[in-house]
């Protein structure tokens, strides 16, 4: 690591926190229950074409297929050079803040209805963190895919590990505060996809993407969100998935809900002192969802919603001020059938 990146800054809470990146990174593998994650090379570019990935690239991306193309072979080589202690001016692909990306191919587990899948040994797609912002703390998050392995849930599965990973504290993850989309406003599944995942509208670009299909201006819907609102747990739950704990982030996020819901089991007490047993006894019912997901859930006792709690902090800070936006899944439903988006 570079002299520059020795220095950091102190946060509110007094703790170190790097506004800067690292030379050079090990991106690490990262494990689904679908697929399972590596870093991308340059040799899957051609993968990439033979999967037909770039397909409808305007109507669910906003651009065209060859800048869609040309972006990926930027994104890939940017982070081909990040592992290998490059810097931006040295990649060939500099970017004048020096932000970084990280580019990871996307491969299958065997598929029933598709006899090349085998292993996961299938190039299926690729997923990336653009634009990674040190100084910000941001990045931007963008899955593609083939053409035959889109809706399947494979993006589902991957999503919200990356997402784990970069919100996770450093040197277990990136320490991002706030992860972002940008989305066509006529893409209606992938905005449904990211509201699910603990995403918020944000705002709207107006007329920012050409829509080839319909021979018009498009507006591009900014959706986000941040450290202290996103759930790994949940996120993975909404879509039938589970933790898997040898992955970057998790025990750390998994140690921060812990610590989150022991913070609001002592609010629940009055803020008195728990014996350990009651303490896990609380945890345990806490963590099984006895609480229950939806606020209507709750309609006999009109407090209990504003004591459920999200990841990794409670709703309120140790201050106890409100915080500005709920957890994903305070809002999550309202009717909408999550199967077979």
């Amino acid at each position: 690591m570079s002299a520059a990146n020795v220095n950091a800054e102190e946060d509110t809470t007094q703790n170190p926190v790097s506004r800067t990146l690292p030379s050079s990174l090990n991106i690490p593998e990262i494990n689904g229950e679908m697929v399972h994650l590596r870093p991308a090379t340059m040799d899957d570019y051609a993968l990439m074409d033979d999967l037909q990935a770039y397909y409808n690239a305007s109507g669910i991306t906003g651009k065209d297929a060859q800048a869609e193309k040309a972006l990926v072979h930027t994104w890939v080589g940017r982070s081909v050079a990040w592992s290998q202690g490059l810097s931006p001016e040295e990649s060939g692909v500099g970017d004048p803040e020096s932000r970084r990306t990280i580019a990871w191919s996307v491969l299958a587990d065997s598929d029933p209805d598709d006899d090349d899948l085998e292993d996961r040994s299938k190039v299926i797609g690729m997923i990336f963190l653009i634009d990674i912002d040190s100084w910000a703390k941001s990045a931007r998050i963008q899955v593609i895919l083939g053409k035959r392995y889109r809706g399947r849930g494979y993006s589902r599965d991957a999503m919200p590990r990356v997402m784990t990973y970069g919100f996770a504290p450093e040197p277990a993850g990136l320490g991002l505060h706030r992860i972002w989309v940008g989305v066509p406003e006529k893409n209606t599944r992938s905005l449904s996809v990211y509201q699910s995942l603990g995403f918020t509208k944000e705002g709207v670009s107006r007329h920012a993407l050409w829509d080839d299909a319909n021979h018009r201006y498009q507006d591009q819907v900014v959706m986000g969100t941040l450290v202290d609102e996103y759930d790994p747990i949940r996120s993975l739950d909404a879509f039938g998935m589970h933790l898997i704990e040898d992955n970057p982030g998790v025990r750390e996020a998994l140690a921060a809900l812990e610590h989150s819901l022991a913070l609001e089991v002592n609010r629940r007490g009055d803020n008195k002192s728990m014996s350990s047993s009651e303490l896990d006894g609380e945890l345990e019912e806490m963590l099984a969802g006895k609480g229950g997901d939806n606020a209507e859930s709750n309609s006999g006792d009109g407090n209990k919603s504003q004591e459920q709690v999200s990841w990794p902090y409670s709703n309120r800070d140790e201050e106890g001020a409100e915080r500005s936006k709920r957890a994903w899944w305070r809002n999550l439903g309202n009717g909408r059938k999550r199967e077979g988006r």
